[in-house]
């Protein structure tokens, strides 16, 4: 049976702890705030960028040949068949957020597997990067601390390269695999196509005007040079749509970790007081039932 002396000092651990675990759930509430302000003014902006892309593309068609635009042979619904394919594995920089990690690279295995040895990562979170470094699967490269101070130039970089990557044929296929923000319990590891912009997505069966919008525009200068110089930006954007998404469900998974964590320590602290309390009146009765036992001899 442990020691006064070493329950006391459980107990004071035990609450420094929780200290610190508190002080994690305050700052991840509050990086959580301004990271579910930023995706919530995003997705607005996303949807009508997707919409003007769709409509540009119905309108387009036939006029534009985009390299983002243009499946590679051998690019298809199997992504087995697929010669090259590179995945976005989005995790965090940090720990303690429970599962979030763990379940973007449990992912992250299974579809690697799918792919039949045709794909490569390019890891964007420490976690990522140390997971699949250690185990040796084929890298393209990492980036590491991307969340320390994570803007829009950071997207349009990441974009640049990988579009890069894809037009040159490096590729036939660009994927990424991240937790998406659903709400502060919530979150969904996704698994979404970034390239190539397929155009039964924007253009609809026919080639023509996506159905339900019967609207009519007048673009300058031509639909084909504003999609041309669209196609880029609607990239970069769903690359920064991502980071963001991962970004604020991270914090929400540590939020509830946190949480989670500061309750058990509570509880914890509750068993070994009663534990204490308990143990420390044995040994008072102990020390009394010796004092009388020792004056009732002295007595007789």
């Amino acid at each position: 049976m442990a020691s006064l002396i070493d329950l006391r000092r459980r107990i004071r651990t035990v609450k420094n702890t929780q200290q610190i675990t508190k002080a994690m759930k305050m700052v991840a509430a509050a990086k959580l705030r301004r990271a579910q302000d930023q995706i919530l003014a995003t997705r607005p902006y996303a949807l009508e960028l997707r919409k003007v892309t769709e409509h540009l593309a119905a309108v387009a068609a036939g006029e534009v040949e985009h390299p983002l635009l243009t499946p590679h042979e051998g690019e298809g619904d199997d992504r087995a068949a697929s010669g090259k394919t590179l995945v976005l594995v989005v995790t965090g920089d940090k720990g303690l957020c429970g599962a979030f990690n763990a379940h973007v690279q449990r992912r992250t295995e299974q579809e690697m597997a799918a792919l039949n040895g045709g794909g490569e990562i390019l890891a964007l979170g420490n976690r990522g990067a140390d997971f699949f470094t250690h185990r040796g699967a084929p890298m393209r490269g990492a980036r590491r601390g991307l969340f320390k101070d994570l803007n829009y130039a950071t997207a349009q970089e990441l974009a640049a390269e990988v579009s890069k990557a894809f037009a040159d044929g490096e590729y036939d296929a660009v994927y990424a695999v991240y937790n998406e923000f659903i709400s502060v319990l919530s979150q969904r590891v996704s698994w979404e196509r970034l390239l190539p912009i397929a155009r039964e997505d924007v253009v609809g069966d026919d080639g023509g005007q996506p159905e339900g919008d019967h609207r009519d525009y007048l673009y300058e200068p031509s639909e084909a040079e504003i999609l041309n110089d669209l196609l880029p930006r609607f990239v970069t954007f769903q690359i920064y749509r991502v980071l963001l998404e991962s970004q604020a469900a991270e914090h929400a998974a540590r939020m509830t970790a946190m949480d989670s964590a500061t309750k058990n320590a509570g509880e914890l602290i509750d068993t070994l007081t009663l534990q204490y309390n308990r143990s420390r009146q044995a040994e008072i009765t102990t020390e009394l039932i010796e004092v009388v036992s020792g004056a009732n001899a002295l007595e007789g």
